[in-house]
């Protein structure tokens, strides 16, 4: 594993176009930072993975990188609409995204099943909803113990997984804390996986319930001091809710989104 690299090279290294992309992260250590660097480098059809869109694919879709969602639940959290993925949905805006939506359990499953190297996880879910339709990610086997249906979703390995986390040691090992999410099954799922983080320290410190992703599992390691605003990260930072809430105005007209992406050096790499 390398030193640490700037972000704006690892993306360019690693994301490319038509690529699948996992940004992970649950309700903290959301990779904002990496997002806009893949719109700013101006990155186009890919499909996005993530078990909750959030404001990041929210702006994302709306600056024409992706032609395809996998998520299992999309919401700007305790406001509303994702306004820029409602638009993309419902007028094809700034082009069609296809979308495949997943239970939190069954996405978490197709992670599980990708890290595993195995072709599809079971479990006991979707029955009753139409989720089920999608028969070309979702399907049902028969038990050959007991006997008992169940659902088996297909496994999910991204070609590259982005996260965000807080330590990274001088050997290249990286360390999260908190709510964890699926972080780890997203990376040890992906062909290659970037992760930025807070700082670089000599030792990790000793945290109860931190995950560790060793060297050897990662592509590259960015120092990105705050690369989770507006979400946060643990021990560093905390929740800019005032962002989120200010959000839902931003993305709900077209016109006040692209004034937001062209303050924020990102309009240019979009074809809206």
């Amino acid at each position: 594993m390398p030193s640490p690299v700037p972000l704006t090279d690892a993306i360019a290294e690693h994301v490319h176009d038509g690529d699948t992309v996992a940004l992970e992260g649950f309700t903290h250590l959301i990779p904002f930072a990496a997002a806009h660097e893949i719109a700013r480098q101006g990155r186009r059809h890919l499909t996005l993975v993530r078990m909750t869109p959030d404001l990041v694919y929210d702006q994302l879709i709306g600056l024409g990188v992706a032609d395809r969602l996998v998520f299992s639940y999309g919401g700007n959290p305790g406001v509303g609409s994702l306004h820029r993925l409602r638009d993309a949905v419902e007028n094809a805006w700034p082009h069609p995204l296809a979308v495949q939506e997943h239970s939190h359990a069954g996405l978490a499953n197709a992670y599980s099943a990708g890290a595993a190297r195995l072709p599809f996880a079971v479990l006991r879910g979707y029955r009753g909803t139409d989720l089920e339709q999608q028969r070309d990610i979702i399907s049902r086997v028969t038990c050959p113990f007991t006997g008992e249906k169940l659902a088996a979703v297909k496994a999910v390995n991204p070609d590259v997984t982005v996260i965000h986390a807080q330590l990274a040691d001088r050997d290249g090992n990286v360390m999260l804390w908190g709510i964890t999410g699926v972080q780890r099954e997203a990376v040890l799922a992906a062909d290659r996986a970037i992760v930025t983080v807070e700082e670089v320290v000599d030792e990790f410190p000793e945290r109860t319930g931190a995950v560790i992703l060793p060297n050897w599992v990662l592509s590259a390691v960015c120092v990105v001091p705050n690369g989770a605003w507006p979400s946060y990260a643990a021990g560093y930072s905390v929740r800019d809710n005032d962002f989120y809430q200010r959000w839902d105005a931003i993305a709900r007209d077209r016109e006040s989104f692209l004034a937001w992406a062209a303050d924020n050096d990102l309009k240019e790499s979009a074809d809206v």
